[in-house]
């Protein structure tokens, strides 16, 4: 069973170094790697040649944005599972593609999800949260608040095939729309892992201010709405519990 990574680049040359790192150590040898660039003028490319010979394919070129660059290259994926790590972002041991894939064997899973760790940006060895995902409750699910940690979701490629791909017109939230649509939606097969999968430095696009804040709240409302599915009222207040929760995980 072979993993295809996908990993989006923009001008990323300062952490895309761990980035590759943490997949090249990987105990599971059928690991792909395609890398998206958009077109970067900082040495991000020199960096990824200097790092090592094992990325599949690299394109740089000018994009849409990330999830239209990640949309290119699920396409170009050749492994039957497919997952997204951010070029900042890197996995948080060498045993999390092997537990994955035994997780998929073992389950029959569509996907694959875990817990992510939220750390400062120059110092990754402190942890600020801990976003700790639970197993999907249909019975409450999206609409509470709950959704996986995008990074450590893992899912084979022919249910992007089946269902769909990124919808690139939302800015912060497509990655929240394709979960919800893949799991509450059309009830894929999911398991969850309670383990670390990835370290992802604070600063995303999704965590920037509050017009960021306001603009991924009224994305998450167009995707309950884009696939048909009810949206409470209070659904800003629990979206917000579930990132204060966080901190107390940590």
């Amino acid at each position: 069973m072979k993993v295809s990574i996908i990993t989006g680049t923009y001008n990323s040359e300062k952490y895309i170094g761990d980035c590759l790192k943490s997949i090249y150590e990987q105990d599971f040898p059928e690991i792909e790697h395609i890398i998206i660039d958009g077109a970067s003028k900082d040495r991000t490319l020199e960096v990824i040649e200097n790092t090592d010979n094992r990325v599949a394919q690299v394109i740089s070129e000018p994009d849409k944005g990330i999830y239209d660059a990640m949309n290119k290259g699920i396409k170009l994926a050749s492994g039957e599972i497919v997952g997204i790590l951010n070029s900042d972002d890197f996995y948080n041991s060498n045993e999390v593609i092997s537990k994955v894939v035994k997780a998929f064997e073992e389950n029959n899973a569509d996907c694959v999800f875990g817990n992510l760790y939220y750390v400062k940006p120059d110092d990754t060895s402190v942890i600020v949260r801990k976003w700790v995902t639970g197993p999907y409750n249909k019975k409450y699910g999206f609409r509470w608040g709950w959704h996986p940690a995008h990074p450590s979701f893992f899912v084979r490629k022919n249910i992007y095939e089946k269902y769909g791909y990124f919808q690139a017109d939302h800015k912060i939230s497509a990655d929240f729309e394709l979960m919800l649509r893949f799991i509450e939606r059309f009830n894929i097969n999911s398991t969850y892992l309670d383990f670390p999968m990835v370290r992802m430095r604070l600063g995303g696009e999704s965590s920037k201010g509050f017009n960021s804040h306001y603009i991924g709240n009224k994305e998450c409302y167009r995707a309950f709405k884009r696939n048909n599915l009810p949206v409470p009222w209070f659904y800003p207040l629990v979206r917000v519990g579930s990132k204060l929760k966080q901190y107390f995980n940590h």
